[in-house]
């Protein structure tokens, strides 16, 4: 039997090992793309790190789909580099392989495929297979591979789709998601037409038989004499007492108007004095520990539940 040791684009901290043929063996290099099954239907791209003979004791390997380079792309250099990446920082080798790598060469089973707007393409020089790619296309706008392998009705369909990037026809939909919002705080100011004194005449008029918004106004121009500074809806309400309902009925009248300002969601006023900070007896310890592991190690991983100390520990050691 002949093997090849793979990473896969995945959160894996490990290598898969799959079964080859002897031809394959023998043409397959560190380095190269092979499409292999991961799961129960999906196909991943992934990258040979080793070719062996040691069938694996805790699995049956399943067999690769495909071979996808006729040559390597990645150098044995590269590899070690990411090799020491997962290693130093304690990711996994799966993530630091799906982050080097350009993503039109980690083509799987979930990726969605449509064709590029820019650009003229030549029908004649597609091959049958690229051009039924290329017709469906025309027909919706993306594709999945699954949907590519239905139509050309084979599942070594990756070169395929390779090509065509290639040739400057297809395009991967990468969607990104923000896992991060900005936190933003709501103001609120008078609107501009009470700025002026006759306006301010005209405002407590409109306000003579609304007793509860017109405490609020009376707050708000307390509250910006005594601070000189922008007034958040929060602390309006605070200190008249009151609802962010009436509020919104005097933004609704053009009395009040609204605005937000984004601001930092962590905030550090300054360096604290080494002297201030007091560690528990379970804090010290972990100190202790860290200290230790750097007489032998360079790096350490310090695990905790939230609001546990750890960042205590960390400016501590430092």
């Amino acid at each position: 039997m002949h093997f090849v040791e793979v990473i896969l684009p995945l959160s894996l901290y490990k290598t898969f090992t799959y079964s080859v043929s002897e031809a394959e063996y023998n043409y397959i290099k560190k380095g190269m793309r092979v499409a292999v099954p991961f799961g129960k239907n999906k196909i991943y791209t992934a990258l040979v790190v080793e070719t062996h003979k040691n069938r694996p004791i805790l699995y049956d390997a399943k067999e690769i789909h495909q071979i996808l380079d006729e040559k390597p792309i990645v150098t044995e250099i590269q590899i070690a580099h990411w090799q020491w990446i997962a290693t130093y920082y304690m990711c996994a080798i799966g993530d630091v392989y799906r982050g080097a790598m350009p993503s039109a060469l980690l083509l799987e089973s979930e990726t969605i495929i449509s064709q590029k707007q820019e650009g003229f393409v030549d029908e004649n020089l597609l091959s049958d297979d690229e051009f039924l790619i290329y017709e469906a296309l025309q027909q919706q706008s993306s594709l999945k591979v699954q949907d590519i392998i239905n139509i050309l009705n084979k599942k070594n369909i990756f070169p395929v789709i390779q090509r065509l990037i290639n040739k400057n026809i297809l395009v991967l939909q990468e969607e990104i998601q923000e896992k991060y919002t900005a936190k933003r705080i709501r103001y609120v100011k008078l609107h501009s037409k009470y700025e002026s004194n006759e306006g301010l005449g005209q405002l407590l008029e409109t306000l003579k038989n609304a007793n509860k918004q017109k405490e609020i106004v009376l707050s708000y121009f307390q509250l910006s004499a005594s601070e000189k500074k922008p007034i958040t809806v929060k602390k309006l309400i605070d200190a008249a007492n009151s609802s962010s309902t009436i509020i919104k009925t005097l933004i609704d009248k053009e009395i009040f108007e609204e605005y937000y300002i984004q601001v930092d969601r962590v905030n550090f006023s300054g360096k604290t004095q080494e002297g201030q900070l007091q560690l528990s007896e379970a804090q010290q310890i972990a100190l202790d520990t860290i200290k230790g592991s750097f007489t032998q190690k360079e790096v350490c991983l310090l695990h905790g539940v939230t609001s546990s100390g750890k960042n205590r520990n960390l400016y501590q050691t430092y």
